[in-house]
């Protein structure tokens, strides 16, 4: 049996979600075009049949620019520190930026084993490869250099086969039918919040919360009631659009989802609250039972 901890680190907005995503085979972390889209260090359990996998998909590493990114590198950096693999994701069609030179420096402080993985590689020519990895060759010497494409699922299979030569015999840490260490409340949240980061473009900052104020699970539907929090009124006026319109989209995508998640019909209502100081925001939070909500 081999099983262990591989970790997910790399710049904001270079696949970390979409490639756990498909390294599991469901979804279990939320995905979005905005950077700092992932706050949690989220655990994605791969087994088959002799072995298991738990990744953790972290927040990108970056330099932050206010308190919420100073949490947020916490995060990434404290799922760096215990793991046995480290998987340093950068995006292909881009050049190497100050942002993955910064990354690269902080695991030069780590002795763990740190994979290259080259993401999106079926947006680029093949000849433009072997360039490309000379170049991260320079900066790093990593123990393993593997090209895929999160979104296509190509090159998952190599991924998961080289890992394995890294993971130290063990027993399993979580049962077989286990997929993710997140609530089921949890999942719910981060799939509305993703609605919102996705269908408001722009205009709304990553920095919205939501919460599940209340879940019941019957035989055959789940009555859910949700509450997005924001900052201003005028946030609040962008989220519920004009005569409910916007809310209403979100409710619809969000719902379509949590059913394929649970296989049960959904009846979900959501609720838009404006919450402008901090610790009045935390003390909601922590009062519905939320003790690790970022502050901003």
């Amino acid at each position: 049996m081999r099983s262990g901890f591989v970790s997910l680190t790399g710049r904001p907005n270079v696949g970390k979600s979409t490639l756990i995503n498909a390294l599991v085979g469901h979804k279990i972390a939320i995905t979005s075009d905005k950077s700092g889209t992932t706050r949690n260090n989220i655990q994605g359990i791969y087994n088959d049949e002799d072995s298991q996998i738990v990744f953790v998909d972290t927040p990108g590493i970056h330099k932050p620019k206010h308190k919420l990114g100073q949490r947020l590198n916490e995060e990434a950096y404290y799922s760096i520190d215990d793991v046995d693999v480290i998987l340093f994701l950068v995006d292909v069609t881009e050049k190497i930026g100050a942002g993955d030179k910064y990354v690269i420096n902080k695991l030069k402080e780590i002795k763990k084993p740190v994979f290259l993985i080259l993401n999106k590689v079926d947006r680029i020519q093949k000849e433009k490869l072997f360039e490309i990895i000379l170049s991260y060759n320079e900066l790093y010497d990593f123990k393993e250099i593997i090209p895929v494409s999160a979104l296509k699922n190509d090159g998952i299979d190599e991924l998961i086969k080289t890992l394995k030569n890294y993971l130290p015999d063990n027993v399993k840490y979580f049962p077989d039918e286990d997929l993710t260490n997140t609530t089921l409340e949890f999942r719910i949240a981060e799939l509305i919040r993703e609605k919102v980061l996705r269908l408001t473009s722009e205009e709304i900052p990553h920095a919205v919360t939501c919460v599940v104020e209340n879940c019941i699970l019957k035989k055959d539907k789940a009555i859910i009631n949700a509450t997005i929090i924001v900052e201003r009124d005028s946030m609040k006026s962008i989220i519920i659009g004009k005569q409910g319109a916007m809310l209403k989209e979100i409710g619809s995508k969000a719902r379509y989802d949590i059913e394929n998640m649970i296989n049960k019909k959904v009846f979900l209502e959501i609720f838009v609250k404006t919450i402008k100081n901090w610790r009045d925001k935390e003390k909601y939070l922590k009062e519905l039972g939320f003790y690790n909500i970022e502050g901003e």
